[in-house]
């Protein structure tokens, strides 16, 4: 439950700290004293929007900090487990709002998204106003109403997540489907070209070595008649060859007596020209012992070498790439193979997700049929209670008219009222007027408050268009939901008020310079006062003093 909440330079709020406990407190005081303030600033705390305008003129930021005691709220501790953000003691939540308008939040100390203090306060507070009954005019609202009631809100999201996966995957199966035949097109232009490229099983290196020797064979006879004149010039001239020069050399240079140095250099030089020159003369030799001119295999050649060109043609691309781009097709050709595998099994998972979509909104469905008989009993005598005597209510389930699986389950949900005695009932938004409104809605609140796993609940003058000795009947019904939990009530109505385990009066303290609001606790006489205030008239008489007396005493019997 909430036990502390702190404000500081809130709207018109400069400092307010307040202790809170178990059971019915009402929060009173004048229009516009700040009741709404309080909170508006609790909402901040538990992950409301916020702007620059919440901010204290004069002030560089806002600071709301709320308190609350865990140990009743497992489902609390856990998400906090979960996250790593648990501490001894009450659970922190608190929000900063700078005068530029940005915004931070901390749950026990720990900076947090304001998603995560919006989730956790979910778990903490449930908060009913005044304008709630206007949203009873949608079938959104019915739904939630009686999925809540029925304690079966998880269930339902779980069909609205069944739903959302089934249409993301019958989108993504379309639109694989409808590609289809442009990739079946795709895939046969493909496999035509890797048969292509596959029946001609171009080498790594073949290309180069075809060009190599396709060179070599078209020059053949030039390179012959080079290789036999190198030869001749080498060794076999008789007109004079370099071995027979190199030889006479030797001899004339070996046959003197003294050599200078630099002579024998010149010796050594010499011979080893004569070594390399016979060794060369040896390999031409072997060359043209070997060198077999065959015309057959040069025209091998230039089928082979035409092969591989007129491909790379086709493809309009350099020969050398041939092989790069048969490795680029076979990936491609793989990944269009996988989209078949791929529709194959977007095909299963579309029709495990309609199973378990009709499995889990059939469930749903069940559970909504039961609770919406309880709810609709329950409210009905509400409604007797709230000055609606004869007054009827129904929930009727309609099935879905979209024969696919809906976010929202197997049915739509519509609330059906009959507000006087002899009336059928109608859809509520076609029958109530706004005070029945009101009252319905009020009695629809009771009602799932008292089975809402949240141990603090806030009313914000829901009570607005009731009066009367109904307003008593509120009174009492709030005062019982206390006496099971935690309730905050904003009211106008002096029968609420006396209803209140305790009373907080909330008014505006002027100062010379500013105005500011303030909560004062009332005990005693000092409530009694504020309730015969709010009997009304501008002087207390001791006629309303003994009134409000007897209202909070026959309140507290």
């Amino acid at each position: 439950m909430l036990v502390h909440l702190s404000i500081h330079n809130y709207a018109i709020v400069e400092h307010l700290d307040l202790e809170l406990d178990t059971g019915m407190t009402v929060i009173t005081g004048e229009t516009g004293a700040g009741k709404s303030i309080m909170l508006d600033a609790l909402g901040l705390a538990l992950g409301d929007r916020a702007d620059s305008g919440a901010v204290r003129p004069g002030t560089d930021k806002a600071d709301i900090l709320a308190s609350f005691d865990l140990t009743a709220i497992p489902e609390a501790r856990a998400w906090l487990a979960e996250r790593d953000l648990e501490r001894e003691g009450p659970c922190i939540l608190r929000r900063v709002i700078t005068a530029e308008g940005r915004s931070r939040a901390y749950i026990n100390g720990s900076p947090c998204p304001q998603g995560d203090l919006r989730a956790l306060g979910e778990l903490l507070i449930d908060i009913h106003n005044q304008h709630e009954h206007q949203s009873l005019l949608k079938n959104d609202t019915h739904r939630r109403l009686l999925d809540e009631y029925a304690g079966a809100s998880e269930l339902a999201r779980q069909v609205q997540m069944a739903a959302q996966r089934w249409r993301q995957t019958r989108q993504e199966l379309e639109r694989l489907s409808n590609a289809g035949d442009e990739q079946r097109a795709r895939q046969q232009l493909l496999n035509y070209q890797l048969e292509e490229l596959e029946k001609l099983a171009l080498g790594a290196r073949e290309l180069e070595e075809l060009e190599l020797e396709h060179k070599t064979l078209s020059n053949a006879e030039q390179l012959l008649g080079n290789c036999r004149q190198v030869i001749d010039l080498c060794s076999e001239s008789d007109a004079g060859n370099v071995l027979s020069a190199l030889t006479a050399s030797l001899q004339r240079l070996t046959s003197l007596q003294a050599q200078p140095g630099p002579l024998g250099e010149a010796v050594n030089l010499l011979a080893s020209a004569q070594i390399q020159v016979e060794e060369a003369v040896g390999e031409l030799n072997r060359f043209l012992d070997h060198f077999d001119v065959d015309p057959q295999r040069q025209q091998s050649i230039e089928e082979r070498l035409d092969a591989i060109y007129g491909l790379a043609r086709k493809h309009r691309i350099p020969p050398g790439e041939l092989i790069p781009l048969q490795q680029r097709l076979r990936s491609e050709l793989a990944g269009l193979n996988a989209d078949d595998e791929t529709l194959e099994r977007l095909d299963r998972e579309l029709a495990a997700y309609a199973r378990h979509y009709r499995e889990k909104a059939g469930e749903l469905g069940g559970l909504r049929r039961q609770a919406g008989e309880r709810l609709a009993t329950a409210v009905e005598g509400q409604m007797q209670r709230l000055g609606m005597p004869g007054g009827r209510f129904a929930i009727e389930l309609h099935p879905s008219a979209s024969s696919e699986p809906s976010p929202q389950g197997l049915e739509q949900v519509e609330f059906l009222v009959s507000a006087n005695p002899g009336q059928p009932l109608k859809p509520l938004a076609r029958v109530a007027s706004g005070g029945e409104l009101s009252r319905i809605s009020l009695a629809i609140q009771v009602i799932t408050a008292q089975t809402s796993r949240t141990p603090t609940l806030v009313f914000d003058e829901v009570d607005v268009g009731i009066g009367g000795p109904t307003a008593e009947v509120v009174g009492q019904l709030l005062r019982q939901l206390g006496q099971q939990g935690q309730v905050l009530t904003v009211t106008h109505l002096p029968q609420v008020a006396a209803q209140g385990h305790r009373h907080l009066f909330v008014h505006k303290a002027r100062g010379i310079d500013e105005t500011r609001t303030a909560v004062a606790r009332l005990e005693g006489d000092s409530r009694i006062a504020e309730v015969a205030r709010m009997l009304g008239g501008l002087e207390l008489t001791e006629e309303s003093l003994a009134h409000a007396r007897r209202m909070i005493g026959s309140a507290q019997t």
